[in-house]
């Protein structure tokens, strides 16, 4: 169980996250058309996991943003913007956005990747949604950056990850 804050009060995640050097867990998340990415789809590619609870927050949805904006500069990676948002509303927030550097994909069938990665919140006014964090998995599928963000309504370490992709 790892602790981030949401509005300062602590609040816990169901596990960890993947150890760096460790072997990402494989998972299935669903598309917007509601068809499965399997992360065997992305073998040999740098996978970048932004991980955040709704695209119904200003924080998440700058993250999204964000990300779409440096994963346009990236060669042989590929960011997936994962949370447990419908697929509808993911698909919609992305065409309104005109988000289309990135995979949005969700958690909502598939409890297995929340608990696999550590990120699901258990407790706190979010629990059940997947806590705000970055997980980056290399062409070998061995992870080599996280960052579970220590206060949820705050970004991620943007400059963070993208040192680890240069």
């Amino acid at each position: 169980m790892e602790t981030t804050a949401f509005k300062g009060t602590p609040v816990h995640t169901c596990g960890h996250l993947p150890h760096i050097g460790s072997q990402a867990p494989r998972f299935t998340l669903t598309r917007g058309n509601l068809t499965e990415l399997r992360s065997e789809e992305l073998k040999g590619r740098r996978i970048v996991l932004n991980i955040f609870p709704s695209l119904d927050t200003a924080v998440c949805a700058t993250s999204v943003r964000k990300f779409n904006q440096l994963a346009a500069s990236l060669d042989n990676t590929t960011v997936v913007a994962v949370s447990k948002d419908l697929p509808f509303a993911q698909s919609r927030f992305c065409t309104t956005e005109g988000i289309e550097n990135l995979i949005a994909a969700s958690a909502f069938r598939t409890p297995e990747f929340a608990k696999e990665y550590g990120v699901e919140m258990v407790d706190g006014p979010l629990a059940g949604l997947l806590a705000r964090a970055v997980v980056i998995i290399d062409e070998t599928g061995r992870i080599i950056y996280t960052e579970l963000v220590p206060e949820i309504t705050h970004e991620p370490d943007y400059e963070a990850a993208l040192k680890i992709l240069r």
